[in-house]
């Protein structure tokens, strides 16, 4: 079939997922007065595939139907390209606040697919294969799909990973007639009141682990025996004026609890096999999701540069210290784009006919960011002041006596009105320090890990020879 629509995303979404919400559990989003404004958005982003054909659809290379080009195997540097105007498009729909639209998954599952030789090997071809097959399924039915990535945090003295075995973390428990029954949690299936299936695949290496809890496989949100629990919900109710993002960009994340789930067999990609489980992700994950996510985070960045300049401009905030701090945004920002536009000029092959970015200047932003962004969040607050906490309600602006006086005494400098002005500093609020900002804030600190881990990680990584070859000549030098 083509790509989705909204309406088509939004009636897949009617199932008897066990999923909770508080003391409820919901089964759709869209009755649920906190889930259903993102349910909303998320469905605009499948609307996109229409109302911006030519960067966000491409003929499936097999079938001819136009399919989102999120999905795409890249062949080459033009493929890469007409990627990057789609995930463009759904950056800029939610501003990057974000962060796990559909089109992630889709990128990842494209580059597994991809390199499906990395997949099969150790003797694991049919899993390799189950694997192909299953983003086929999910690039022609347009599904949306979520992941849970980490292990269960319980005692942290013991590591990040399992070491042995430990019934806690997500395990398999036996073969079934018709697959593996698998039980223990994981973390954090953000987009899960949103998401047709969920994902498991490796997050990191585990080489002291036992087999038993290397699994990779895709199932249905409604499989039997798994259990959503969402977090505290940020969404406000969605009045554009007061609450202009927590209205509809609270993507949700929640903790996953299998109990006793049976994965059909052909959805199984890693079954045990523990040297593909920790080598799979090595090669080209980065080179290949992170195209995604570093759009995402130049679009998020651009926009708060704007935001942040708006407002200064709107309270005549033309002092060095802010131009200064609105310039370190702007640097951000261009770097950011740099470093994406450097990634696609630098893409290769990667092996079995598949194209990624060059990842190093990615790896780079993924060090930097998580400290980036609560710099950002930090200026935007820094520049609103007090401005931010002096916000009429739309209500209050409809007050036939008070408009008068808001108009008067709340007005900005030159020609901004009083209107405007309130805009831009609730939305400044919402997008850096309302409930749905401060989740933001910590997501980005921790998103793809934290940036201490990451610095570690490129310092481990990098390649030393032309920096040594600088140094060593002086080293050799006589007096």
């Amino acid at each position: 079939m083509p790509a989705r629509t909204g309406a088509q995303f939004l009636a897949g979404l009617r199932d008897r997922r066990a999923l909770w919400l508080g003391d409820q559990r919901v089964t759709d989003p869209l009755d649920h007065p906190a889930l259903r404004g993102a349910a909303l958005a998320i469905a605009k982003t499948f609307d996109l595939h229409y109302t911006c054909p030519d960067d966000c659809l491409t003929p499936d290379p097999e079938t001819g139907e136009p399919i989102a080009v999120s999905h795409i195997i890249p062949r080459g540097k033009a493929d890469l390209k007409q990627r990057h105007r789609g995930l463009r498009r759904v950056a800029a729909f939610s501003v990057g606040l974000m962060g796990r639209t559909p089109d992630y998954m889709n990128v990842t599952y494209a580059g597994f697919a991809g390199r499906s030789d990395e997949w099969g090997a150790n003797g694991n071809e049919e899993g390799a294969a189950n694997l192909v097959a299953f983003q086929k399924a999910l690039r022609r039915q347009d599904l949306s799909l979520t992941h849970t990535l980490i292990h269960a945090t319980v005692d942290k003295s013991k590591g990040h990973v399992p070491v042995g075995f430990d019934d806690t973390q997500l395990h398999k428990v036996e073969d079934t007639e018709h697959g593996i029954l698998v039980r223990g949690a994981r973390v954090l299936a953000t987009l899960a009141p949103f998401a047709d299936e969920l994902a498991v695949y490796p997050s990191q290496p585990m080489p002291d682990a036992s087999g038993r809890h290397a699994l990779s496989f895709c199932v249905r949100m409604d499989t039997p025996g798994l259990k959503f629990l969402c977090r505290d919900s940020f969404s406000a109710p969605d009045n554009r004026f007061d609450h202009p993002m927590s209205g509809r960009f609270d993507e949700q994340d929640a903790f996953v609890i299998f109990d006793n789930v049976e994965v059909p067999r052909n959805r199984v990609f890693i079954d045990g096999n523990l040297p593909v489980y920790n080598s799979v992700m090595s090669s080209s994950w980065r080179g290949n999701a992170m195209h995604q996510t570093m759009i995402r985070a130049w679009t998020k960045l651009e926009f708060a540069w704007g935001l942040a300049t708006r407002m200064a401009d709107a309270i005549g905030a033309n002092d060095p210290a802010t131009q200064q701090m609105l310039g370190e945004i702007w640097s951000y920002a261009e770097l950011c784009k740099a470093a994406v536009h450097s990634g696609e000029e630098g893409a290769y092959e990667y092996g079995n006919g598949a194209w990624f970015l060059d990842h190093k200047p990615l790896d780079a932003l993924r060090a930097v960011l998580p400290y980036w962004f609560p710099r950002v969040n930090e200026i935007i607050r820094l520049i609103g002041s007090h401005n931010v906490l002096c916000t009429p309600t739309a209500a209050q602006f409809a007050d036939p006596v008070l408009r008068p006086l808001i108009d008067k005494y709340l007005r900005g400098a030159g020609d901004t009105t009083a209107e405007t002005r309130a805009r831009l500093f609730r939305l400044a609020w919402d997008f850096a320090a309302s409930a749905l900002g401060s989740r933001n804030e910590q997501y980005e600190r921790f998103y793809l890990t934290s940036g201490a881990r990451n610095r570690m990680a490129v310092q481990m990584r990098a390649q030393r020879d032309e920096a040594y070859r600088l140094v060593d000549r002086f080293l050799t030098e006589d007096v």
